[in-house]
């Protein structure tokens, strides 16, 4: 969970510095992606109890919102492209 979770803003920085549009959505797509996965495996950690239902709750809150985030700037950036 640590490498997935990390992995997005390392994704989100290296968006940042794209080259193209292309390249911005691609990193911005694997971020996306990286969240999905953290999600997983916060759904695994509570589902074997190394974390409670709280804070399972508060985490994978955040980590749906960043994903829902991420979903719509590919979005945008690929109407943009239309």
């Amino acid at each position: 969970m640590l490498r997935s979770g990390t992995s997005i803003g390392a994704n989100i920085a290296e968006a940042n510095g794209g080259i193209s549009q292309a390249d911005f959505r691609a990193k911005i797509s694997i971020a996306y992606k990286e969240a999905l996965e953290t999600k997983y495996w916060l759904s695994l950690l509570k589902d074997t109890d190394y974390i409670e239902e709280k804070a399972f709750d508060s985490i994978h809150q955040d980590a749906d919102e960043i994903a829902k985030i991420l979903f719509s700037i590919i979005k945008k950036t690929e109407k943009a492209d239309n």
